[in-house]
């Protein structure tokens, strides 16, 4: 297994005339089969609410979405479950799969009662996934329909980043309407995971499956991308660096003068992490000149190696005196999928100063910036909100957590 590297820029062209060009650099990175290798054991960690507010319809059929993933697990995966409600138990410990009625019987046994500590269920299950972690493939799910009311949203970030130190990865899903949006989402891309909305009890098992399936192809782990810049070449100021697939995250930069580190996590085999870095270039002498060199550092969970180094790549412009623009047409979708997060982060800011007026016209933006690039499900939903605060009405929680959702990623074919 190996990484894939591809690299463009948004113009591959500067003038020479011109003292500073800004330049975005796409970079997509993919794990890539190089033979017949070994396949590398999942370690799951299912994190389950089961305080009161879970009980009845949504408690069965998120029993029945955990069952059918510890279905889809092979011989050699290892599976653990945690429920929590107002403190943490592990009702499945860390265990390699063999007999999957031992599995069942303590799932369906599982009750709704109590309050929500989430970090309690957070901190529990990264101490159950990390007695597995050795040469597999190591993620959680957690699940929850509530706030964190008996426990401590700081402490659920600084759990998420802890888990990044063990290679470790996080994917939340809100359940209903009643979650915590920011807390959900700080948790996944803290934890280099996805956040996922179940609108209905009934889309708990295709959820489950569609991430499921993301997971199961992930072969490259505790990947970090190095961007190593020429003297006259230097990242933006703010937000230099941001994934926008298969989900937008803005990701923290560590940068040592010219060489900047940025952890990625893992990596998968059929879907590339897609990653934007904003450069501004000085002026340049005319002809094809080196700005930055792109290096993948990454774990082979197969092999059991740790550090392993990717070919190095130059990202190379070519600096002309009669220059015209040529803009990459993918790169200028990824920036347009990049704006729509940023333009509906924005719109959430003012509509919670009560801007309403202000709020309603940076979602009409992302509403056209989504038709730009082609997603009309996520412009539908932002300009459904648009229109709703316009009109003076409030968005419910279902329209605030959809909006959210489309701003990271593109809606599925089957979602409205």
């Amino acid at each position: 297994m190996r990484v894939g590297l591809q690299c463009a820029l948004s113009d591959a062209g500067v003038d020479v005339a011109q003292l500073n060009s800004q330049r975005q650099v796409s970079i997509a990175i993919a794990a890539i089969p190089d033979g017949v290798g070994r396949s590398v054991p999942l370690n799951l960690c299912l994190i389950l609410d089961q305080s009161g507010s879970m009980e009845g319809r949504a408690m069965n059929t998120v029993k029945q979405a955990a069952q059918r993933i510890i279905e889809r697990l092979s011989p050699g995966d290892r599976i653990s479950i945690v429920t929590f409600n107002h403190k943490a138990k592990v009702l499945v410990p860390n265990q390699v799969i063999d007999d999957l009625s031992n599995l069942r019987i303590p799932l369906q046994q599982l009750e709704a009662s109590g309050g929500t500590s989430i970090d309690e269920g957070l901190r529990v299950g990264i101490e159950e996934l990390a007695k597995g972690k050795q040469d597999a493939v190591s993620q959680a799910f957690l699940l929850t329909d509530g706030e964190n009311e008996h426990g401590d949203n700081d402490r659920c970030l600084k759990l998420a980043q802890l888990a990044t130190g063990y290679n470790l990865t996080l994917n939340t899903f809100g359940f209903g309407d009643a979650w915590n949006q920011n807390v959900l989402e700080k948790i996944a891309d803290a934890g280099g995971g996805t956040l996922s909305f179940i609108e209905q009890p009934d889309q708990a098992t295709s959820e489950f499956s569609r991430l499921f399936d993301r997971i199961q192809s992930v072969s490259l782990t505790n990947a970090h991308l190095i961007l190593s810049l020429t003297p006259g070449a230097r990242l933006a100021e703010l937000k230099p660096i941001a994934q926008v697939a298969p989900d937008t995250i803005e990701l923290p930069v560590d940068q040592d003068g010219n060489q900047v580190t940025v952890r990625l996590g893992d990596l998968m085999v059929d879907s590339s992490r897609v990653v934007l870095a904003n450069l501004y270039v000085g002026q340049l002498p005319a002809g094809k000149q080196t700005i930055a060199s792109v290096q993948i550092r990454y774990d082979d969970p197969a092999l059991g190696q740790e550090g392993l180094l990717s070919e190095l790549f130059p990202i190379e412009v070519s600096a002309l005196s009669a220059f015209q623009p040529a803009p990459n047409p993918d790169v200028q979708n990824q920036i347009l999928a990049l704006a729509k997060y940023r333009q509906t982060q924005i719109a959430e800011a003012k509509l919670q100063q009560g801007d309403r007026s202000g709020a309603a016209t940076m979602l009409q933006t992302a509403a056209k910036t989504a038709l730009q690039m082609g997603d009309q499900g996520a412009a539908t939903v932002l300009q459904n909100s648009a229109t709703q605060i316009q009109a003076g009405q409030e968005l419910s929680e279902s329209d605030r957590k959809k909006t959210r959702i489309v701003s990271k990623t593109t809606l599925q074919s089957n979602e409205p």
